[in-house]
């Protein structure tokens, strides 16, 4: 077992081995390991103090945030509020400037009174109950020893729990499945006590002591479940279900929330009311000592149970799942099931779960009825992913601006006030949108923000950005505050519009523009420069050149060459410097050629690409850089691609649909979970012997998908490779929304035009030809 031991953040305490309660489900007193008869009845101080000590110990360590001790049992309220009150007292001393102390207790509430609850007030101790539903679900199990309900009594502690007083302490119910039970009647006996949280727990069993299945049906626990997912969506998810939002986040490639779910590496261990320290205490139920470890709070730390192969096993993700479990396609999110319901004699734990089938059925249950929700807009329509993009610029600027925390001094601060001044007014909020889509504002964002985490001065340009942008958004707007500017050796940058010659080389100084009629003012110490409208290259004036319209609908469908962007070189070659009027024409016409060509062939794919790719930036030193490619994509916002110079409009085309692929798979990838992150492995890929992780695997397949649409050769080995992550068990809901497109797009129900995705046969022809050309290269 590789890699260092996961650190413990939660401790069980056992604080008393014994029960009011005779459930018959019960894995403590009904399961395989019976060594509860051998433990003192009630957790002694010594054994507190030790594990109290023990636990400040391992926090400061590991310098630990935060710690959770749930007080558990047998019945914990058994232990009486005295011996509560000293094991609150002791963990909150030691844990005092170390660490955050969680607490919590887990009870069925027999014993729960305001004697209790004030006690668990003063020390912020969150109590969660077990219930299994209503009178008939909970008797059918949670009896006394002599058949006596206690459901009336449970409910009477739920009661007191809701209290205006004590409901800050709720945790919420646990309810134990047992599908004999009506399953809406559980789920609404429960919701109507408005809880804060629901855990369904399927009832520990292993291959050797498999669950009850009255009608031998393989998925009875995931029909029962799903038919309670059903009752809450119908009920409009009035209480979290955590088995329910754990697999919906992990389809959406979010974490595990739940212990029986997931690939999260365990971090819990059990110390036992004698000071035995112990694995995760469901384990019980496999054989007499699955849970052992051999130490105890008085001579062991618990780094070293952290150590303990049995720990460890349940820390290695992927890894630590069996061979069939890695092959199937939920694993992300049922993650092998709980551990103890993998045991099988007497091979062990290396096995799927005896609930396999269910989890299973209960995953793509849920994800059949909530797709369509869950699924992000952005996959599906270019403009909501441009939208995401937006929203994500404007996210990250609000966070420099905290992170900033006044550090940016003045320029900053008046900077900030005149974007709200500007924002306030509709053309305004459009000028400023217009700014922050372009892509290289995402560049000095991400530059700057990484600088001010890092703890490196901020001051100059990367602050003076900011004032830029808004003296271009009220130049777009019309709008008339005179924005104050530094410009920097005479030459002042305004994103979007162009750079103004102020002065000469080394001057530096600060400028008012000022949006007017005719375009703008900019007024320094030695006069007022007026830029007209669409004014041409000249003396103090060298405008961002448009290149054409797009010919698409959106946003803003103009194209760009930005040659003048100081945050431009973030590509693996060097930005060319300003181009003369040869190259530009040349640069221009091959770029313009290469565009008609993949108009011709593959006309769905150019308009959505010249709707969305806005700027391009020449690079220097001809077809240099990442694998030796004409486009390139860098680090910046979506909607820029580099060009390298002299490169031959054949050459040009599929290279720029290959850059508009890898871009858009880039932006949906950061604005929503395509593939889950969590252990990942490698993947051979069809057209190539090297493995590759799954994400290279994704890009190049969809980048291939596109460029087959007009020179089929690239589709050699897509399909497989199409099966290959599918078959993976890693793409989220989206993803799986994205594969979908691609298999579409492979079988010519994508990408179409005409009436009804039908070409004419002109367009044929010119398809034909187009091809032609591209594929004889």
């Amino acid at each position: 077992m590789t890699g260092p031991a996961v650190p413990f953040r939660e401790i069980v305490l056992k604080v008393h081995s014994r029960c009011d309660l005779a459930c018959d489900h019960c894995y403590v007193y009904e399961h395989a390991d019976q060594s509860w008869r051998t433990r003192p009845k009630t957790i002694s101080d010594h054994v507190i103090f030790r594990t109290a000590q023990r636990l400040a110990e391992h926090a400061r360590t590991h310098a630990l945030p935060s710690v959770s001790v749930i007080l558990h049992g047998g019945e914990p309220l058994l232990a009486g509020p005295a011996r509560l009150r000293r094991v609150c007292e002791e963990f909150s001393s030691a844990l005092a400037g170390i660490a955050e102390l969680d607490l919590r207790i887990h009870t069925n509430g027999l014993q729960l009174s305001p004697r209790y609850l004030d006690l668990f007030d003063e020390f912020d101790v969150k109590v969660g109950i077990s219930l299994d539903g209503d009178r008939t679900a909970n008797d059918r199990h949670r009896r006394y020893a002599d058949g006596r309900s206690s459901h009336p009594l449970v409910l009477k502690a739920v009661e007191l729990l809701r209290q205006e007083r004590y409901r800050h302490l709720d945790l919420g119910l646990l309810c134990t499945i047992d599908i004999a039970n009506d399953p809406v009647a559980v789920l609404d006996a429960l919701t109507e006590l408005d809880p804060p949280l629901i855990d369904f727990l399927l009832p520990h069993a292993t291959w050797d002591e498999p669950p009850p299945r009255p009608d031998g049906s393989p998925t009875a626990y995931a029909e029962w479940l799903l038919t309670i997912f059903d009752r809450w969506q119908e009920q409009g998810r009035p209480v979290p279900v955590r088995l329910f939002s754990s697999v919906l986040s992990t389809l959406g490639g979010g974490p595990s929330l739940t212990e029986s779910l997931g690939l999260a590496p365990t971090d819990l261990v059990v110390v036992e009311t004698d000071g035995q320290l112990e694995q995760v205490d469901s384990l019980k139920s496999a054989y007499e000592g699955a849970a052992a470890t051999g130490f105890d709070v008085f001579t062991h730390s618990f780094d070293e149970v952290a150590a303990h192969p049995g720990v460890r096993a349940r820390q290695l993700g992927l890894a630590g799942v069996s061979e069939t479990c890695r092959r199937c396609p939920v694993v992300r999110s049922c993650g092998g099931g709980l551990y103890t319901h993998r045991y099988r004699s007497p091979g062990g734990f290396d096995n799927p779960s005896v609930y396999c089938a269910d989890l299973a059925a209960l995953i793509r249950g849920i994800e059949e009825r909530t797709a369509a929700a869950t699924e992000s807009p952005a996959v599906r329509d270019p403009y909501e992913l441009l939208a995401a993009q937006q929203d994500l610029t404007r996210t990250l600027l609000a966070v420099l601006h905290d992170s900033l925390d006044g550090s940016g001094g003045e320029v900053w601060e008046t900077a900030w006030a005149l974007a709200a001044e500007v924002e306030s007014d509709p053309a305004g909020q459009a000028g400023l949108d217009r700014v922050l889509a372009h892509p290289y504002t995402r560049t000095w964002l991400l530059d700057t923000l990484e600088a001010v985490r890092a703890g490196r001065p901020v001051q100059g340009p990367p602050v003076e950005r900011l004032a830029a942008s808004v003296a271009a958004a009220a130049v777009h707007a019309g709008l008339g505050p005179a924005v104050p500017v530094v410009h920097r050796d005479g030459l002042l940058f305004l994103p979007t519009l162009g750079a103004v010659r102020v002065g000469g080389p080394g001057e530096q100084g600060t400028a008012l523009v000022r949006a007017d009629g005719e375009g703008f003012a900019v007024h320094t110490e030695g006069g007022v420069l007026h830029i007209a409208r669409g004014a041409g290259d000249g003396p103090h004036w060298s405008p961002v050149r448009v290149l054409g319209a797009a010919g698409g609908p959106g946003p803003e469908p103009v194209r760009v060459r930005d040659d003048l962007d100081p945050y431009r070189t973030c590509f693996d070659t060097p930005a060319a410097d300003r181009l003369g009027p040869q190259a530009a024409d040349a640069w221009s016409a091959a770029l313009a050629q290469a565009w008609e060509l993949l108009a011709e062939a593959v006309p769905d794919q150019a308009a959505e690409a010249a709707a969305v790719l806005t700027t391009f930036t020449p690079l220097a030193g001809g077809e240099a850089g990442e694998a030796g490619e004409a486009v390139q994509v860098g680090r910046h916002g979506y909607g820029a691609l580099g060009i390298a110079a002299g490169s031959d409009a054949h050459d040009l085309a599929p290279a720029l649909l290959r850059g508009f692929r890898r871009a858009k798979l880039r932006a949906l990838a950061e604005v929503t979970d395509l593939y889950a992150s969590d252990g990942s492995w490698d993947h051979r890929m069809p057209w190539q012997e090297e493995p590759v992780p799954f994400s290279r695997l994704l890009s190049e397949t969809y980048e291939r998908v596109g460029l087959g649409l007009f020179a089929p050769r690239f589709l050699a080995g897509v399909p497989q490779a199409l099966d290959m992550i599918e078959e993976a068990a890693e793409t989220t809901v989206d993803g799986k929304q994205l594969l979908a497109g691609m298999r579409k797009e492979i079988n010519g129900t994508h990408g179409t035009s005409g009436r009804n995705g039908c070409k004419t046969d002109t367009e044929r022809a010119a398809v034909r030809r187009t091809r032609a050309r591209l594929t004889e290269k």
